[in-house]
Order: structure tokens, then sequence, then C-alpha cells
């Protein structure tokens, strides 16, 4: 029997029903479960974690949208995540986990075998968790880390926090896509990313929509360093030069929603793309157009609901399609 979905969102799901999808994960019929947005008592929500514990086949968690509402819940997904084995994507976007949250996950999450991709989007996190967050991206010759993070919508973490993930990025072996779109990072930010970009050899996907970034000068306290003036008022010089005068993976960068002007972000797209064709010259043409270029489109849907998402119960198990890792969604 092939692996199977189970994929449900928003419903008010009864003793049964859980009790159909814990048997189905013992049984190691289920490769993605997905439960977003939907309503179970905290002792159903504990069975479910046990069954994950249990299961060997699935391969991909969906939790987004408050199913983890407690310290309670959070400490049965620690436990869960501390047995389980087979788990390489977890969504946990919308969770209103704060940074005692992470703190209990992060034992689980930081030694988890397998786990290869993690969605803390909108969870209420600051720099505490951020720094354990930092953890999970090792550096070369270090353990294997997360290759795809998603951190959307975080406004708790300041730019220190920021700037410690810049250093971890620059170091990282494995990540190769980050989402960072709806936090208030600002032009310094994004110029010690720019600089992080530069030092990665893995990183292939930046999003960084509605993240304040600007292409005007702006106006900068003079008494700081000379490099931490750069990077406030002219972030976008220092991305130009290392995408034009050093080799970099960076294919995909997202400047959506912000005051950038469309003359630099198709600068910025006309060299990404340059990069493609030279480091491989049979690949697809990218689309033209001021609008089509892939390279400042979203990987992900963001915000959007499954299309299967009012399935009834009985219907719930299907074919496994795999979904991608980036899917906020």
């Amino acid at each position: 029997m092939l692996p199977a979905s189970i994929q449900i969102t928003g419903e008010l799901l009864s003793a049964a029903e859980v009790q159909d999808i814990c048997e189905s994960l013992k049984e190691d019929s289920v490769r993605l479960l997905s439960v977003r947005g939907c309503q179970l008592s905290d002792r159903d929500f504990g069975r479910v974690c046990r069954s994950v514990a249990e299961s060997h086949s699935i391969a991909q968690l969906n939790l987004n949208l408050g199913v983890v509402s407690s310290v309670g819940r959070t400490r049965h997904l620690a436990d869960a995540l501390k047995t389980n084995r087979s788990l390489q994507t977890l969504f946990l976007h919308g969770s209103p986990l704060l940074d005692a949250g992470l703190v209990t996950l992060n034992a689980a999450l930081s030694t988890h075998p397998t786990l290869v991709c993690l969605d803390l989007g909108d969870c209420m996190l600051g720099d505490q968790a951020l720094g354990l967050i930092c953890g999970m991206l090792p550096p070369d010759g270090a353990k294997s880390g997360l290759r795809e993070l998603t951190l959307s919508a975080n406004p708790g973490i300041s730019s220190k926090g920021w700037a410690r993930l810049s250093i971890a990025v620059a170091h990282s072996s494995q990540l190769r896509v980050l989402n960072l779109d709806y936090n208030q990072l600002g032009d310094q930010i994004a110029g010690m990313l720019a600089v992080a970009v530069a030092s990665s050899r893995t990183l292939e996907v930046l999003d960084l929509e509605g993240t304040g970034l600007t292409n005007h000068s702006a106006q900068v306290d003079q008494s700081q360093s000379p490099i931490l003036l750069l990077l406030s008022s002219q972030w976008y010089q220092v991305f130009l030069d290392m995408v034009e005068n050093y080799p970099t993976s960076l294919r995909v960068l997202v400047l959506a929603e912000n005051d950038i002007s469309p003359e630099l972000q198709q600068q910025i797209v006309d060299l990404l793309s340059d990069g493609d064709e030279d480091e491989d010259r049979e690949a697809m043409p990218l689309p033209t157009g001021p609008t089509s270029s892939s390279a400042l489109q979203p990987i992900r849907d963001k915000y959007q609901p499954l299309r299967d998402k009012y399935q009834p119960i009985r219907d719930k198990y299907q074919p496994l399609t795999w979904l991608p890792h980036s899917s906020k969604g």
C-alpha cells in the first residue's frame, strides 16, 4: 500500500476522526499529515503526537495556524520529535510559541536526524529563540542542519538578532532557502545579509518581501563605524557588487512590497539570470518581461489555504502528491 496524505483544514476534529488518523500513522500508511487550523482537544492532540512518534513513514507534518496553542501541546510535540526518526518537514506557522516554546522544542529540533525544513513564521519569536535557531545552522564540517528555514513575520526579533542570523547563514553548510518576509529588517540588515549571501556556498533562495528595504540614501548616525554606515545606506550596492564579482549560489531573490525602484529590481534580476546562464548553458532560458522573471517571484504560496481544505473526513486519504517543502500555505 502506497503512503497516503491526510490533509484537513479548519475543521473541528472529533475523537473518532483523531483515532482514525492515529491508527493510520501507527500503520505507517501516512507520509503527509496536515491539520492546519483544525480544532481538537488537548487529549486528542497528545494522541496524535504519540502516533507521530511511533510512525516510521511520516515525512511532512503541518500544524500551521494555531494548532500548537499551549505550553502543554508544545511539550507533547517535543516528546514526539525526540522519538520520531522519519520527519523531514515541520510547519508551525502561526503558532504562538514565544521564546519559551522554542526553548521547549529546541533539543528535539536540533538533534532530529532527518529534519531539514522548518517553518516558524508568525510564531511570536524573539532574540532568545533566534539564537537557538542559529544553532540549527551548523558551520562547515559540523553536523547536518536545516536546508529550508522560514521566519516570516516575527517582529519581536531585534536588529541584533537578525545580525546574528546573518553570521550563521554565512557559515551554514546546508541552508538553501531562507524566508524572512514581513519582518522589519531595514537596509542595514539587508547589507549584512548581502555579505552573508556572498559567503554562503549553498543559499539559493532569499525572500525579503515586505522587509522595509529602500534604495534611497538613509539618514544614519554618523558616529557609527564605516562598515555600518555603508550597510545602512547602500545595501543594494553591496549586493550588486557581490553578485557581479563573487561566486554565489543565489538564484531567487524576492523583493516585492519594498520601496525599491523597478530599475534596481530589474538590474538584480539580470545579474542573477546571468549567473544561472554561466553555470548551466543548457538550462531553460528565464522568462522575459518586467513582471515574469522568476528571480523575483515567490517560490511558495504565501498565506494561501490548501486547495483541498474542506474534504470530508471519509475522503481525506489520497495517494501522496509530495508538496514542496517551502509552502507556507
